[in-house]
């Protein structure tokens, strides 16, 4: 789940109706190369992109609702998440140096596990302690032409002072020829303690350039359900960026 930290803080979002109010095309900024579009339940789509600026390896990902962009992050070579912005309200998050534990994409392929222990540090100072494993469950499955590879992860998060932030645990999925990770279907519980929340956010529809949807910025799966996002990581892949 180290990429999907995305785990994006949920906010509450009411998504009603069949079709979005609105639809277009994302550009990622100069100097990216957009990579590809992923469909997802949940009324999410999610757009990866590369950038010539960034260290070998870094990815960026950035998550479209019925409301427009509510999340953007990036990942490194390991698929860690190093950096996130949410947006409306805006909040920068950062992996902090040096890690505890580093995740680590390598491990989970080749040992079939990976564990991770790290600190992400907010815009306005909020610190959050961050620990987990990811697990490779043996199962590939094929979703629209694409081969992933099916893991379970469990992941928390504690505030400097130990009180609890968020914990999350459920089933995602590690392409490996990207090295991404991609969302599925989990829990949340959130800082009260309180029951877990069910959320599903697995992947249905992959777009590559040339094909139709790419770059898309209209989520089509989902859209006529109620989320709540507000205690939830909008995992959508924040994955580890899911995560944070």
């Amino acid at each position: 789940m180290m990429a999907n930290l995305h785990i994006h803080s949920v906010t509450m979002l009411v998504l009603l109706g069949l079709c979005p109010a609105w639809a277009g095309t994302f550009t990622p900024p100069q100097g990216c190369t957009p990579e590809m579009t992923v469909q997802m339940l949940g009324c999410t789509v999610s757009n990866h992109y590369t950038c010539t600026a960034d260290a070998p390896g870094d990815r960026w990902r950035s998550d479209f609702g019925q409301n427009g962009l509510f999340f953007r992050s990036r990942i490194n070579s390991e698929a860690e998440w190093v950096e996130s912005f949410d947006v409306n309200p805006d909040m920068r998050k950062v992996l902090e140096q040096p890690q505890r534990d580093p995740g680590s994409m390598t491990d989970l392929l080749t040992t079939g596990k990976d564990t991770y222990d790290f600190s992400t540090l907010a815009d306005d100072g909020a610190r959050q302690n961050v620990t987990g494993f990811d697990t490779l469950t043996g199962e590939s499955v094929v979703i629209d032409g694409v081969t992933l590879q099916r893991t379970e992860y469990d992941a928390e998060a504690v505030h400097d002072d130990g009180t609890p932030a968020w914990h999350s645990r459920g089933h995602e999925y590690v392409d490996p020829v990207r090295r991404v990770f991609i969302s599925g279907r989990g829990e949340w519980q959130g800082a009260d303690g309180g029951d877990f929340l069910p959320f599903d956010f697995s992947p249905l529809d992959f777009a590559f350039p040339g094909e139709k949807g790419f770059m898309s910025t209209t989520p089509l799966f989902g859209c006529n359900e109620v989320l709540s996002r507000a205690d939830a990581p909008t995992l959508i892949s924040a994955r580890k960026g899911a995560r944070p």
